[in-house]
């Protein structure tokens, strides 16, 4: 019997899960077809690597000295796809993903049009949510990974920076600031704010850059809250404050003089979206292909 990856996989999986019946889940196997897989490797190399209890599973020596050579055979995996995504081209089947807000609202949209020419027989199916709802559904197998607006800790992800975004400054177009060339930061900190919801990315991403520049978040005059982008740059339309939102999500009003985007001269509000999935989980060469694309186009031409 010869050593292979499929088996290297399940074992993984199972100790990083903690039981077979939840690695049975996750890789969507029998929970017999897996014990007989770990059976199997255990027979490979002649020695325990799982001590099995009634409440939870235990890896004997044996098996923690295996992890970490089972851990870079899926990455080894995992990278070799990225390497020969870019030479395949006759891809096939439906890529299901979620998207948080701003990222499922108005940046993929301009990006599926380019993938889908580039690989016309993959079909993606995207649900727009919150980052929780995302997590929830990734570990309930219900979703292969998603993209999210700010970083997150989680024991069973993996996360991965898949492309840069930039929060803009947003005012009507009767606004004080409207015809500014510049304006500085205090400035800006005095006037009425319209946000996004506590928890969004795009709130956190301003808050934590508003604190390295020595401002208290609790000090903004926050005239309302509204949990999503559209209604956020409705209510500034409306002059009812200013705010902070994705660049891309503004160059329909503002070509049409509705808003005005106001650079600050002594910060950049930049940051990163990510990629999230389950460090135990194989991601499907559709969405390797999909996350190569996000990472290694000129995403700036389509935005």
């Amino acid at each position: 019997m010869a050593l292979n990856f499929h088996q290297l996989h399940i074992f993984y999986t199972v100790a990083e899960r903690g039981s077979f019946s939840a690695a049975a889940q996750s890789l969507h196997m029998t929970q017999p077809a897996v014990t007989m897989q770990v059976q199997s490797l255990e027979d490979y190399f002649g020695t325990k690597l799982l001590q099995r209890s009634t409440k939870r599973i235990d890896l004997t020596e044996a098996g923690r000295a295996l992890m970490p050579y089972a851990r870079r055979s899926i990455e080894l995996i995992r990278d070799t796809d990225q390497a020969m995504s870019a030479f395949t081209k006759q891809l096939k089947g439906r890529l299901q993903l979620g998207a948080s807000l701003t990222i499922g609202e108005y940046i993929l949209p301009r990006l599926l049009g380019p993938f889908g020419q580039s690989f016309p027989e993959i079909s993606i199916s995207m649900k727009v949510m919150n980052t929780a709802q995302i997590m929830d559904e990734i570990m309930n197998h219900q979703l292969t990974f998603g993209l999210i607006e700010a970083p997150v800790n989680h024991p069973d992800m993996q996360m991965e920076a898949v492309m840069s975004d930039e929060l803009r400054l947003i005012v009507p177009k009767d606004h004080p600031l409207s015809k500014r060339p510049t304006v500085m930061l205090d400035e800006v900190v005095e006037y009425p704010f319209v946000l996004r919801e506590q928890g969004s990315g795009t709130r956190l991403v301003m808050e934590e850059q508003l604190k390295r520049k020595n401002i208290d978040p609790a000090d903004l005059k926050i005239v309302m809250e509204l949990g999503s982008t559209g209604a956020v740059k409705s209510a500034v339309e409306a002059g009812l404050g200013v705010s902070f939102v994705s660049e891309s999500s503004v160059k329909h009003e503002v070509a049409l003089g509705l808003l005005h985007v106001v650079p600050i001269e002594d910060v950049r509000f930049k940051r990163q979206f990510y990629s999230i999935y389950l460090k135990s989980t194989l991601l499907p060469i559709s969405a390797v292909t999909f996350l190569t694309f996000l990472r290694e186009k000129d995403l700036q031409q389509w935005l």
